[in-house]
């Protein structure tokens, strides 16, 4: 099998063009290629397919084997694979996703070859039933906006917003969360707290969780723990989803760009007063070769 290595941000995936072929369970595949030590070592697999309502089809499968609706990085990668590789000459596509047809405009560098993209990831939805969140508590509220969340026995006041994939967001700052984050971003021991938010009872999807630090109102630190993958170095959605419930807490600004610090490098993120999320990020290629399967 011929594959591509990429990342966005850090946020590394095994690309395969499946253009013109199928790929004999994926799910398994992405669990064996993804593995670090006897694999490939990735946060998941992406296959490129056609698609009947738009210039291409992604379908991404995380390093566990389950299937996401929609990735953020790997889209910006994707858009830079099928035009680098000339399977397209547009600068402007839409790719369609489980969570729907993303809109995307790609930048060049003076090589001619894609270096960053600008997506229009769509709507945030903010309403339990998207998200979706169980009613476990006494609240019986829509949205979930710094609202109280108790996991593993301690309080954190948390704000969950979907991009198309579910995320809670925790800001590690006195002036939203209330509990007692008693260390730095860079000390939480995210694999140790990340797998108590991912399983909680009260997403029945599991769910992708941000712990914020706020620099300033358009600067924003964050790590990731997805469900899935574990910690990624970034998360597109999950940028995306921070802006959004920075915006609702009044720490940022609607309609004004937001750089969001991840561990493997910074994404632009505007929050737009008709409810569309815009994402600008770099696409990098690694390299191309070839597997036994």
């Amino acid at each position: 099998m011929k594959f591509t290595k990429m990342h966005g941000a850090g946020n590394d995936y095994i690309y395969v063009n499946c253009m013109d072929c199928n790929i004999e369970d994926p799910s398994s595949l992405a669990v064996k290629l993804s593995d670090r030590h006897i694999g490939i070592g990735s946060d998941g697999l992406v296959l490129i397919q056609p698609s009947k309502n738009a210039d291409f089809y992604m379908r991404m499968f995380n390093a566990d084997g389950s299937e996401g609706s929609m990735c953020g990085n790997a889209i910006r990668c994707v858009a830079k694979y099928v035009y680098d590789n000339k399977l397209t000459d547009k600068l402007n596509l839409d790719i369609e996703t489980k969570s729907g047809i993303k809109h995307l405009k790609l930048f060049l560098d003076k090589e001619g070859l894609v270096d960053s993209a600008e997506v229009d990831m769509g709507i945030a939805y903010l309403k339990r039933c998207e998200i979706p969140m169980a009613y476990d508590d006494s609240s019986k509220e829509e949205m979930y906006i710094n609202k109280p969340l108790y996991v593993s026995g301690k309080r954190y006041n948390v704000t969950c917003v979907s991009m198309g994939n579910p995320h809670c967001v925790i800001f590690m700052t006195d002036k939203v969360n209330k509990t007692n984050l008693d260390k730095s971003l860079d000390l939480l021991d995210l694999d140790k707290i990340g797998p108590d938010f991912e399983k909680h009872p009260i997403f029945p999807d599991r769910i992708n969780t941000e712990f914020v630090e706020v620099i300033d109102k358009n600067t924003l630190k964050m790590r990731v723990y997805e469900r899935g993958s574990g910690e990624t170095m970034a998360c597109g959605t999950g940028a995306c989803a921070v802006v959004v419930a920075a915006v609702l807490n009044g720490i940022s600004d609607i309609n004004q760009k937001v750089s969001v610090i991840l561990r493997g490098g910074v994404l632009e993120i505007t929050y737009l007063d008709d409810g569309r999320v815009i994402m600008k990020g770099e696409a990098v290629h690694v390299f191309d070769t070839e597997i036994n399967i």
